[in-house]
């Protein structure tokens, strides 16, 4: 390799290594420079400081120069916002990538979507025409409002303290309400905030802590978040219960979807299997039995088998009292 195809080398290696280092995260000028040091000794290369630092400097001017959108400040770290790097992706990769937009669009990720769509230059004649997706979000997630909620709770969740919401349920009645270990959840299209309530007092149990205590929030209707305290998480892990129940008839042959599931007794002429469950809410896990109907029916604990048996002869006294109308007129 002549001299100046080797200099050539270098520079791109070299501005590699730096949007790898920045893909990564964030990252100061001095942490940045010490790093692309060690990157020159592994293959050879001079690394005074100062040096490293000019062609540091040199070469952040050149990647902004192409189109690369580097943020920087004098007391904020360089942050790589937006990359146009060319990605060479085959067709498999391109419909697989497409799909995911695709996907995300439908759910109300637009944002999320669009940038996928940008990486892979995608058009939509490379979503393969088998796969169809019929969702209805209520909002739009990449609402800037909602983006901004999003980003705060993703900085609570690191700091792992206490903090607080104002939540309206409804329209014009927010309440304020003390958070502790807490997450996002995608459920049934819509994307909550999963959080343990400290002092939620639970009418079905009697210990603490308990399924009660871990509550949803839609994320639409946080309008506030607050500060962290100074208050540790009380807990690494959310309140579990596990619920045992059968499954019969024509899902008397279920096989666990689930990761909170698993078999522990099957009838040996097919007519039944028993799955425990490990949940942590209850309300979720309620819509679940309810939808399959006659074919199943709750266990243990006897507590909840009772609320779901209630639940269903609401059912049967409405649809009863529905007929009774009908006949009458």
């Amino acid at each position: 390799m002549s001299s100046k195809s080797e200099s050539n080398y270098n520079q791109i290696a070299f501005a590699l290594e730096i949007l790898r280092l920045l893909a990564e995260k964030p990252r100061r000028r001095e942490e940045l420079a010490d790093l692309l040091s060690i990157f020159l000794e592994q293959h050879g290369k001079s690394t005074d400081n100062a040096d490293v630092k000019q062609k540091l400097t040199r070469t952040i001017r050149k990647l902004r120069d192409c189109g690369i959108e580097i943020e920087s400040g004098t007391h904020s770290p360089y942050e790589l916002v937006e990359s146009n790097f060319p990605v060479l992706l085959s067709t498999e990769q391109r419909q697989a990538l497409a799909v995911a937009a695709y996907f995300l669009s439908d759910m109300g990720f637009s944002a999320q979507a669009n940038q996928i769509q940008r990486i892979g230059n995608l058009t939509e004649s490379d979503i393969p025409a088998f796969i169809k997706v019929n969702f209805s979000p209520p909002v739009d997630y990449s609402d800037r409002n909602l983006d901004a909620i999003v980003r705060q709770l993703q900085e609570r969740f690191q700091q792992q303290c206490r903090y607080t919401i104002r939540y309206e349920s409804k329209p014009g009645e927010g309440q304020i309400k003390d958070i502790d270990r807490s997450e996002l959840r995608l459920h049934d299209g819509l994307l909550y905030l999963f959080a343990f309530i400290p002092d939620w007092k639970s009418w079905r149990f009697d210990h603490w802590h308990n399924i009660d205590q871990n509550h949803i929030f839609r994320l639409d209707r946080i309008t506030n978040v607050g500060a962290a305290s100074d208050t540790r998480w009380t807990s690494c892990d959310f309140p579990t219960l596990k619920v045992i129940y059968r499954m019969s008839g024509p899902l008397a042959n279920y096989q666990p979807r689930r990761k909170d599931e698993v078999i522990v007794y099957k009838n040996s002429e097919g007519k039944y299997c028993d799955i425990e469950a490990t949940i942590d809410y209850w309300f979720w896990f309620r819509q679940r039995i309810l939808k399959y109907g006659a074919n199943a029916q709750i266990l243990s604990p006897e507590k909840l088998a009772d609320e779901i048996n209630k639940e269903y002869k609401k059912i049967r006294e409405r649809l009863s009292a529905d007929e009774n109308s009908k006949n009458q007129t």
